[in-house]
């Protein structure tokens, strides 16, 4: 119960980076006048430590709180039998409506001996690595690999991190992916970029994992290390629920829903990844959200139900990659908006121009918003710093409600505050209205009354 967020995603991976977070603030704790020192940490402690504040919340998932709210709770596979019956380990089911939320699972790829070696996946991640290795080879350049590998490195273990690709996050902008590059290598992570690797073996307790270039060149070289992290993506949980009994359709990507989350059969609905969108936990709420309304009306109108029903909109979808610092993410990059064709202005902003974040030590990283060309309308932001993920929601209830930048720079802001960059984005905004003419006829007013 709880799925990959609680078990194995969002909540144990936030609170390995919280206490990675403060081992490298001690680290760098001279810049704040604090005698500079290596913090003491036992690794297996904190992979302690996260387990316990992971159990906190567990309850909140279990299935005695379920059971406490009505719901009856059936463990083991479900598969159709029928549009309107699902059998689970022998008992069937049959219901009017019926929500899929199977989630999604490590995707593994095809790699010569990769399948006969105990290597490490999300799922597997934070309750077997029970020791500190000296070395960790990580697959993936995504969020995952990132998060993970900085972790793993403020923690001491050396981290050499392959990705096929030549860029690390590449759903990010060429700016950000290059920032992020530059500040783990400072940090001491090693990375093999445009590599894949090609074939894996474990040997008495150390994996050898050779890697070649992506484009074929030829070149190659071998990596060795304690623990291997499989970390290249994400496929849906589509076998064994035998869909083609219940009719709905679906590709490798997961369930084909509409707007409104329907399947092919409008009596079932598809949740959260295996819907083939965003694999987020908030997307999954928002998704259940929508199923649960959509269900509800066609109860109580099922004859208008096609004019009645809630759809989906992922215009004003946020989300974070909790490196230090942080990405905050919301609407289009500069790199979509181009592919798409779509004419924007630029307002960006750094981090070292806001107060807060120069007295706290925090200057890394900027804020780039992009407004509809000659307008204040925002069509996205890239927050990159302290708190990226928290601060970005200020433009995405902005953006949900048509609220522009103009509005932004007039409303007061609370000083010294990390929130004030949102508000220093509406200036720039409302600068660029003063132009030339606008300027000089202000000039010679004001000098004018001078004289």
């Amino acid at each position: 119960m709880g799925g990959d967020c609680l078990n194995f995603g969002y909540v144990p991976s936030k609170g390995l980076i919280a206490s990675a977070r403060l081992v490298q603030a001690i680290r760098d704790a001279e810049k704040l006048g604090l005698k500079a020192q290596e913090p003491q940490f036992f690794f297996e402690k904190i992979w302690e430590s996260m387990r316990a504040r992971r159990a906190k919340i567990e309850p909140h998932d279990s299935q005695e709180r379920f059971e406490s709210l009505g719901a009856d709770v059936f463990r083991g596979q479900g598969r159709f039998v029928s549009p309107y019956e699902m059998e689970v380990d022998g008992q069937r089911l049959r219901a009017k409506h019926f929500v899929i939320a199977a989630r999604s699972r490590a995707r593994v790829p095809p790699i010569e001996g990769l399948q006969e070696v105990p290597y490490l996946t999300n799922e597997t991640f934070f309750d077997e690595l029970k020791q500190k290795p000296q070395r960790i080879v990580i697959m993936g350049g995504g969020p995952i690999g990132c998060e993970m590998g900085q972790v793993c490195n403020r923690l001491g273990v050396t981290v050499h991190l392959i990705n096929m690709g030549p860029k690390l996050l590449p759903k990010e902008d060429p700016d950000i992916a290059a920032f992020m590059l530059k500040k783990f290598q400072a940090e001491g992570m090693q990375f093999h970029l445009g590599l894949k690797a090609k074939r894996v073996a474990y040997r008495e307790g150390l994996y050898q994992i050779l890697v070649e270039r992506s484009d074929g060149g030829g070149q190659t070289e071998t990596l060795e290390a304690e623990v291997l992290l499989v970390a290249t993506g994400r496929i849906p949980n589509l076998e064994g629920l035998n869909l083609e009994a219940a009719g709905v359709a679906f590709t490798p990507r997961g369930i084909t829903v509409d707007a409104s989350l329907r399947t092919s059969q409008k009596h079932i609905y598809a949740a959260g990844d295996i819907a083939g969108s965003y694999q987020f936990t908030h997307m999954a709420d928002y998704h259940a959200r929508i199923v649960v309304e959509n269900i509800v009306r066609s109860r109580i109108f099922p004859l208008r139900v096609l004019n009645q029903l809630a759809k989906t909109d992922y215009r004003c979808l946020p989300w974070s990659t909790y490196t230090s610092p942080e990405i905050g993410r919301v609407g289009l990059n500069e790199t979509e908006a181009n592919k798409k064709g779509i004419a924007y202005d630029v307002y960006k902003i750094e981090m070292s121009e806001e107060d807060r974040a120069v007295v706290e030590g925090c200057e890394e990283g900027f804020v780039k918003v992009l407004a509809k060309k000659g307008t204040d309308q925002i069509l996205g932001v890239t927050l990159l710093g302290a708190h990226g993920g928290d601060l970005v929601h200020e433009f995405v209830l902005a953006m949900q409600h048509g609220i522009g930048l103009k509005k932004i720079s007039s409303t007061i802001h609370a000083y010294p505050t990390f929130a004030e960059i949102v508000r220093k984005v509406g200036d720039a905004y409302n600068k660029t209205r003063l132009t030339p003419k606008k300027h000089a006829f202000l000039k010679r007013l004001f000098t004018r009354q001078i004289s």
